[in-house]
């Protein structure tokens, strides 16, 4: 044999442990006279291998040095600040224990006085606000990631009693398996918050009074009209409701005694109210109902006479409305945000339009974000970024025009290391125009690289210009990365988004797909060295790119993606009711037979037969979108025929990772699988806790059991 033909037969059974496997049958046959001629192939093998490994690190010289994955992934020291409305504190999320918990300081005080107000050490918080009359900051807890929800407050001003870290939160609702909404904070009774529970019937929530002070609640209305959202006045008077009605939405006035309808839209239309204008005639809507407009738009309805009227579209006529801005003083509309491939905004208000101008003088290169304000709107809270910048927070005093660095998000970040998410267009297998972030990895030509797209969640969701630390963490460690905002993702347009209509595996996967063929085409990636990872419907598209295009894809990582998309939706929450029916006619009803076949289909679950990428997949036990028998379908199914397949399943989260711990694990992992399949840098080891972490995490795919039904069959079987 040929070292050639002796090269090339290795080649297509090569791993170290097939390799090895096969000498060793042929030393316990006695072939030398085998041996003799492999030899020669064995030294070929062996010299390409050298030659590739210094290729490979010839090209990775140039890259700057390693981020730590921790100064990217781990906590951040400071973020998510908050002025009060009268202008006394600066609230801001930190970690205490490993774990994001809300600090309070005087607005004037160094952040080293700040006062520790919360003691969670399971799950971070996330979010909070502030009441009106700034007595309390409200939080929303569930547990281990069940998204069951409830309010929290606590005392900006108290005091821990003897021998505690913070003062005692109360929890407002003490609810157990049941979830909390917040509708609205009227201005109009600072001590109320209007929350909706489901505490009656579990898919629809009836409205409450909550009495902040004394956690007294007083029921409002009993949601028995498929009631989906609230609407009050700036009098704090209930005005509109919005009815689920088979996926369409109707606006309905809300009288003493009965609903009237004045407004409604169709399932793939939005409209929803915003605010009411300070007189209570009108309200501000967003919309997009009609054959003739595309565009999310703000309009004024009329809520006597069903008419309206046009009020602010976008004048570049490309993208959606992202937002309306009002003034807590006046309650006029200030202005409106788009968010093109960088935001624009377009200011009704001349003095938000004049100090505005302002800060931008001061603030050269980057997008402006306004964060919180205080109730006399003297005081702005703003935040500086770029997608090198993750964030400068400034309070900026609209009186004297004094702007005051207070932090840096990620201070330690090293900056200079990263790099720029540029906007790209490209087409997909239909014409049509993708619009796309590409990162690539700084100090290295851009020809041939190692590549890894990243589909986002919903999918009604996007990507955004700014600063990416999964862009920015993958291109430091020398991978080319694109995030597609393909057909399906919001903010595009209402046509934009029907395109991806019965789409998944399908078109909305095409988008990713032409893609990996646009950067190959760019002269950009190394086809052979592309990989995928995504969340959530990412996860799907994950799964869904290494069944229908198993030669495109070298690696694929698959956090929370569904395999079925019959078992998922017979698994949605209760509380999910008012979105099936539209999450029906965007994806498929699987009540009908013809529905469970089109979806069951589109199932990676059951084109498994077709993978042959590497896959690592991740899940969290209580997720209550995407439950973990999703991605055991798909790690059974890979195990039973033999092909690579790796699982981390965390017993104490939901939909994604959020516990420090667990994600630094899930990173870590992740950076060391790829870089073992595309051949990008990785970070050796962890601390101990993230180290042990995962091993506790990782789970034998051998180990795994899928879930019956109590007809017998597995969950999402015909």
């Amino acid at each position: 044999m040929a070292a050639e033909s002796t090269f090339k037969y290795l080649s297509r059974i090569f791993n170290v442990t097939n390799l090895f496997v096969f000498i060793k049958k042929f030393l316990e046959r006695k072939d030398f006279s085998f041996m003799k001629r492999l030899i020669p192939g064995l030294a070929c093998l062996a010299l390409l291998i050298s030659c590739a490994a210094a290729q490979q690190k010839s090209a990775l010289t140039g890259l700057p040095p390693l981020i730590d994955r921790e100064m990217v992934f781990g906590n951040p020291e400071i973020a998510f600040s908050q002025i009060s409305p009268n202008g006394q504190y600066l609230a801001f999320l930190k970690p205490w224990k490993d774990t994001r918990n809300i600090y309070v300081k005087g607005v004037n005080e160094p952040f080293s006085a700040a006062r520790l107000l919360t003691t969670e050490t399971q799950r971070p918080i996330l979010d909070y606000f502030w009441s009106h009359d700034s007595k309390y900051i409200l939080y929303t807890r569930d547990n281990n990631g069940d998204e069951n929800y409830n309010v929290f407050a606590v005392d900006p001003a108290g005091k821990p009693e003897a021998g505690a870290d913070a003062p005692s939160s109360r929890d407002l609702t003490g609810l157990t398996g049941l979830r909390v909404q917040i509708v609205a904070l009227p201005k109009s009774d600072p001590d109320v918050i209007y929350i909706g529970l489901n505490n009656r019937d579990k898919a629809w929530f009836d409205l409450y009074s909550l009495k902040i002070s004394t956690g007294e609640k007083t029921l409002l209305r009993k949601n028995t009209e498929r009631i989906s959202r609230w609407t009050f006045d700036q009098q704090g008077k209930l005005r509109l409701a919005v009815r689920s009605a088979n996926g369409d939405k109707e606006i309905l006035r809300v009288d003493a005694d009965k609903f009237t309808r004045v407004y409604s839209c169709g399932v793939f239309e939005s409209c929803e109210p915003d605010r009411f204008q300070k007189d209570g005639k009108r309200v501000y809507l967003k919309t997009n109902h009609g054959a003739a407009v595309d565009l999310l738009e703000l309009v004024l309805l009329d809520p006597d006479s069903g008419r309206t009227s046009l009020v602010e579209s976008d004048p570049l006529k490309k993208v959606d409305l992202s937002q309306s801005i009002f003034s807590e003083v006046t309650d006029d509309l200030a202005g409106t945000a788009f968010e093109d491939d960088h935001r624009r905004y377009y200011f009704k208000d001349k003095g938000f339009a004049a100090d505005f101008k302002t800060l931008q003088r001061q603030i050269h290169g980057m997008d402006i974000e306004f964060m919180s304000r205080t109730s006399d709107e003297r005081l702005w809270l703003v935040n500086a970024y770029s997608d090198r910048e993750p964030g400068e927070i400034y309070l900026f005093d609209r009186k004297s025009g004094k702007l005051t660095l207070q932090y840096k998000v990620r201070e330690n970040l090293p900056r200079e290391s990263l790099v720029e998410m540029k906007p790209v267009r490209y087409k997909s297998s239909d014409g049509l125009e993708i619009p796309a972030y590409l990162a690539l990895p700084k100090g290295v030509p851009a020809k041939n690289l190692p590549t890894l797209i990243i589909p986002h969640g919903g999918p009604w969701d996007r990507y955004y210009w700014g600063y990416n630390p999964q862009a920015q963490f993958f291109a430091n460690r020398g991978y080319a990365v694109l995030l597609p905002n393909f057909r399906a993702s919001v903010g595009f347009g209402k046509k934009f988004v029907d395109a991806g209509n019965h789409q998944w595996g399908r078109k909305m996967q095409d988008d990713v797909t032409w893609g990996v063929k646009y950067l190959i085409a760019q002269g950009i990636a190394d086809p052979k060295r592309v990989g995928i990872r995504g969340v959530s419907y990412g996860g799907f598209s994950t799964l869904a790119g290494v069944a229908s295009t198993p030669d495109l894809y070298a690696a694929a990582v698959d956090v929370a993606g569904p395999s079925n998309l019959v078992s998922l939706l017979e698994a949605i929450p209760a509380y999910w009711e008012d979105a099936r029916r539209g999450l029906y006619a965007r994806m498929g009803d699987p009540t009908t037979p013809e529905g469970r076949a089109f979806l069951m289909e589109r199932s990676p679950a059951n084109s498994a037969s077709h993978i042959k990428t590497p896959l690592l997949v991740a899940q969290g036990a209580n997720d209550p979108r995407v439950s973990r028998r999703e991605p055991e379908q798909i790690v059974v199914a890979l195990r039973d025929r033999g092909s690579p397949v790796e699982y981390i399943l965390a017993p104490d989260e939901g939909h994604g990772f959020l516990r420090p711990v667990n994600n630094m694990a899930l990173y870590m992992a992740t950076e060391k699988f790829l870089a073992r399949h595309l051949g990008g840098r990785y970070q050796e080891g962890a601390t101990p806790e993230v180290t042990a972490r995962l091993a506790e995490i990782t789970v034998d795919p051998k180990t795994v059991v899928l879930a019956k039904k109590a007809d017998g069959t597995t969950v999402g079987e015909p």
